[in-house]
This record gives structure tokens, C-alpha cells and sequence, in this order.
């Protein structure tokens, strides 16, 4: 690809009117050859190679004597102050920590070649390259920057190139459905690469409300990949900002139903074209999201979780509330299954011991900061029940960790507990293995084995009733009931749970609040 280039005075540059992007070497380079030929398109923190074309006829480029600097910009308000505009003079060679370039002449004294090297922590997006002198200012093309797992200082790198195929680059994949006890992998083509895809990516970045709100803020914090994945969180549903999704879980009477969907590449395409689609659930946000992910840059994985709670009132119980007629009167549930995405990357905002798989689902389920998003979370911090790590650690570890408690309530407003279970929630986490299509069951990252002594102390620590009154027919918070029974009935609900139902008297624990259980009240709209 050849860019036309400003003709500089005989005295100052003698570049003609010729840079050559080398796309097809330098995308092969950076694993983005899949994405074609048309442009160029690079990874953070290594280098690619332009070609400068001396005018004919000139004398031979001196580069001890030149005194030209790059620029490089993007964003719409591109400013040195956030990062989204750098400039930097050649040097004898590129380092990999900051923006630089090195060059040498051609032995036909005809070209000058190139080496640029990017920041590994610069904000992804797509880049305006100049040459400037004085006043002058060249345009020598565009590119776009991704993130880079192969790049040992990018916060997305990975070790394992096996696993980079399989979570950047593998286009075709295997979600599972079902209950735990007919798991079902479902082929899902991601398409991360085909036409168009990284544009709409990009695009959906820039709908987003931080951008919309400060565009320059927002360009600049896409250096961070915690940000980029809590953005795409939002933005793969459209309750608040016209997203990619529009989620249906009652009868579908238009548009596509979710079972029908089975490429992300489609569902991205009618969006650019047309605004939100209609229709999604769980594993179709989850794989928009992962198509969305890989073509970034980050390293990203489709995740499904059997018997997933959605604890509305955040106390990591899911107290199930019957009317005497067997009618459910609480917010709590639990799904058959729940799908949502892990994203690799470290994160210095928590500290080392929690880099790794973030956890976030784009599914909208419950508000966070005033939208529909849910995490990053790192996994290993939902294993460990440090429910105060960013972000929205406390509804991913109920949704794989809840007790249950089955309860009834009297006609005067008492509620008797029928049965409960510490092992129902949370089971068969599952996801594609590297390589094949089998399922990798990853429940121990979420969750210590069930019974054993770190689970348990875990759930005393975790799970302590906090202040909330429990009032005749509007349960508004957790509760902790204790029953003295006289006698006891069989009982049988329409869900399907069964248990005993005592009678007698209910007396209600003094309730204690525990420093995380501080989040606000969100509104529900149901998983899955």
C-alpha cells in the first residue's frame, strides 16, 4: 500500500512522494494476517516496518543530520496530556516501554526503512502516523492498534502459544447448555477476522456513554484491558446505550430467536447496519462478547455455569419465598445454566495475586455503577471469597456459590423454612478445551470442592444477615430464620422442590451487616 506524502524543501527532508506500510509482512508478523491485506493492523509493544521513497535524483538521506519526529494520534481529540498523541524522534534503536523509532538507509541510497514500536501499554484504536518538521506535517497513514498477548509487557500476554491460538485467534468454538446432567456443547462460529468485524468493534467502542460523555477520557483509558472489558460488559446488551443485544426470555413473537443464532459475525453485522438485535440470551451475549474480545486483542474464553443462582439483594443466599398456594414470591432464582465470558489479563488495581481470568457477563442481569455490566471479577478472588475486589465480585460468587433456603410463608407473615442446600448452585463450570472441542470442567477456580474445610469457612464468614426488615409479603432484604417445630406435613410446590413444612414458631436472628454488603439496590431482569 503506497500513502501519498507531503514534498518537504530539498534542505530539510528529500522524501518523495511514496511510504510504503508493508501491510502484508508486517500483519503476518503480528498474527493479524487473517484480518487481510486491505490495512495495517499491529499489536502493542512491537515493532512494525514502514519504507520511506527518497525523490529521484536526490542525495543520499543523512539520518545523523535529520531532525524529523513521528507523531502518532487517535481519537477524535487526540492530546499529549492523555496519551492519545505522541511524539518521538528516531533513536538508534526501538525500545520496547515507550512509543520509538529507529531507521536506516537502503544500500541503493534509495529508501529509508523503518522500525516503529508502539507503547505495550498505549490505548488500543485506530491511529493516525505523521512525519513532522518544524511546521511541516506529513500524513503517512493510518493503522490500528491492538492488544498484544505475545507481548511479554502487555497486561494481556500470555505464555502459552497454544493457548493464544485457542483464546485470540481460534475462530470456531463450543458453548454448553443443558442441565449437569445432560451437558450439550453447541458449535459457535466467533469470526473474529471475517470482513468488517474489527471496524463494528471498534465502532462499538465509540458508542458507548464514557465515550459520548468525554471521548478523549475514554481513548485514553482504552490502554487498560480491566476498562475495555467492563465497557464491552455494557455495550453487547442495549438497556442503556442502544447496544448490540436486545435480551427476550418470555414468548418471541419477532426477530430471531436465541436458539436460531449460531455466528456472532451476523448478529454484528445487522447491528452496525440497524441498530440493536433482536434477540438474545445468555450464550449469545456471552459469544458476541468473545468475537468482540479476540478481535481486540484480549485473550477471551465462553464460560457456562450449571444450576447458576441470580441473588438480587446481594447477601449470597438465595432464599426461594412460597406463598401456601406454592407460589414464588421472591426476586431469587436459579437457572438450569448461566453463560458468561473470562478475559486474561493482570490487574494492578488489585495486585498480582489476582491476575489471570476475569470474569465479566454482559447478559443484563443487574445495574453496576448505573448500567448494565457485570465485572471484570478475577476469578481467583471469587475462589477465595475476597468479595471486595473490583468489580461486582459478590453477584458472580453467589451465582456460583449461593446456599439455598426454601421458605414459606404463613399468613401472618412468617416465614418457615421448608429446605435448603449448600451444593445445588454452581456446578460443572464448563468451557472448550484448548485444542479440541471437549469440555474443561473449571469448577475449582471458582470454588473450593464442596464440604472441605475452606468452603465452609468461607460460607461462616461470607454469609452473616445484615439489617434489613422482613415485612407480610415484601421480603426486602437477607433474613436468617430459625424454627421451633411442633409438626411438620409433607409438601410438594408447582417448581418442583419439596421439603417439609413445619409449624410452629419462627423466631428471627438479631441481624448484623457485614463492610462489603454496601452496594446499592439493583434492579433485576432475571439471567439467563
Amino acid at each position: 500500500m503506497f500513502l501519498v506524502v507531503w514534498i518537504f524543501p530539498r534542505e530539510t527532508l528529500q522524501l518523495g512522494r511514496r511510504c510504503d506500510l508493508n501491510i502484508k509482512s508486517n500483519n503476518s508478523s503480528h498474527h493479524t494476517d487473517l484480518n487481510g491485506e486491505e490495512r495495517l493492523i499491529v499489536r502493542r509493544g512491537q515493532p512494525f516496518n514502514i519504507t520511506l521513497h527518497l525523490k529521484p535524483g536526490s542525495e543520499e538521506f543523512k539520518l545523523a543530520e535529520s531532525s524529523f519526529t513521528f507523531v502518532v494520534e487517535t481519537g477524535p481529540l487526540p492530546s499529549e496530556e492523555s496519551g492519545t498523541k505522541v511524539s518521538f524522534s528516531l533513536r538508534d534503536t526501538t525500545v520496547d516501554t515507550e512509543w520509538s523509532a529507529s531507521a536506516s538507509n537502503d544500500p541503493s541510497g534509495n529508501t529509508v526503512s523503518v522500525s516503529i514500536s508502539s507503547s505495550p501499554d498505549a490505548p488500543i484504536g485506530l491511529y493516525s502516523l505523521f512525519l513532522e518538521q518544524g511546521w511541516e506535517k506529513a500524513s503517512l497513514g493510518q493503522f490500528i492498534l491492538l492488544f498484544n498477548s505475545w507481548c511479554p509487557r502487555d497486561a494481556v500476554y500470555m505464555q502459552s502459544e497454544s493457548k493464544r491460538e485457542e483464546y485470540v485467534l481460534a475462530q470456531h468454538g463450543q458453548i454448553y447448555r443443558g442441565t449437569y446432567k445432560r451437558i450439550k456443547g453447541t458449535p459457535w462460529h466467533y469470526g473474529q477476522f471475517e470482513p468488517g468485524i474489527l471496524d463494528i468493534c471498534l465502532k462499538i467502542l465509540d458508542k458507548n456513554p464514557k465515550f459520548v460523555c468525554d471521548p478523549d477520557e475514554d481513548c485514553s483509558a482504552r490502554r487498560n484491558p480491566v476498562y475495555v472489558t467492563r465497557v464491552l460488559s455494557t455495550m453487547i446488551n442495549s438497556e442503556d446505550d442502544r447496544g448490540v443485544l436486545v435480551g427476550e426470555w418470555d414468548e418471541i413473537l419477532d426477530g430471531v430467536h436465541p436458539l436460531d443464532w449460531i455466528d456472532s459475525g451476523e448478529i454484528l453485522h445487522l447491528w452496525a447496519e440497524s441498530g440493536p438485535v433482536r434477540y438474545g440470551q445468555c450464550w449469545v451475549f456471552a459469544a458476541v462478547a468473545c468475537t468482540v474480545s479476540r478481535a481486540l486483542g484480549i485473550p477471551c474464553r465462553v464460560v457456562t455455569n450449571f444450576g447458576s443462582a441470580h441473588d438480587t439483594d446481594a447477601n449470597l443466599v438465595i432464599e426461594l419465598l412460597f406463598d401456601e398456594s406454592g407460589n414464588r414470591i421472591s426476586s431469587d432464582s436459579i437457572w438450569n445454566f448461566h453463560v458468561w465470558v473470562e478475559s486474561w489479563m493482570t490487574r494492578p488495581d488489585l495486585g498480582p495475586e489476582y491476575d489471570g481470568w476475569q470474569a465479566s457477563d454482559p447478559t443484563p442481569q443487574e445495574t453496576s455503577d448505573g448500567l448494565f455490566c457485570c465485572g471484570p471479577a478475577s476469578v481467583k478472588a471469587i475462589r477465595e471469597g475476597e468479595l471486595t475486589k473490583k468489580y461486582d465480585a459478590p453477584f458472580i460468587f453467589a451465582e456460583v456459590n449461593a446456599d439455598v433456603v426454601n421458605l414459606l410463608q404463613l399468613p401472618d407473615g412468617e416465614f418457615v423454612k421448608l429446605s435448603g442446600s449448600t451444593k445445588s448452585v454452581g456446578q460443572f463450570i464448563s468451557t472448550k478445551a484448548v485444542g479440541t472441542d471437549e469440555r474443561l470442567d473449571i469448577t475449582h477456580q471458582y470454588k473450593y470442592p464442596e464440604g472441605t474445610a475452606e468452603l465452609r469457612s468461607q460460607a461462616y464468614t461470607l454469609r452473616t444477615p445484615h439489617a434489613d426488615s422482613l415485612k407480610s409479603g415484601n421480603h426486602t432484604g437477607p433474613m436468617s430464620v430459625k424454627c421451633f417445630f411442633l409438626t411438620s406435613e409433607f409438601v410438594r410446590n408447582p417448581d418442583g422442590f419439596q421439603g417439609q413444612r413445619r409449624r410452629g414458631r419462627c423466631m428471627r436472628r438479631p441481624n448484623t451487616t457485614t463492610s462489603y454488603i454496601s452496594s446499592s439496590k439493583k434492579k433485576s431482569l432475571g439471567s439467563m
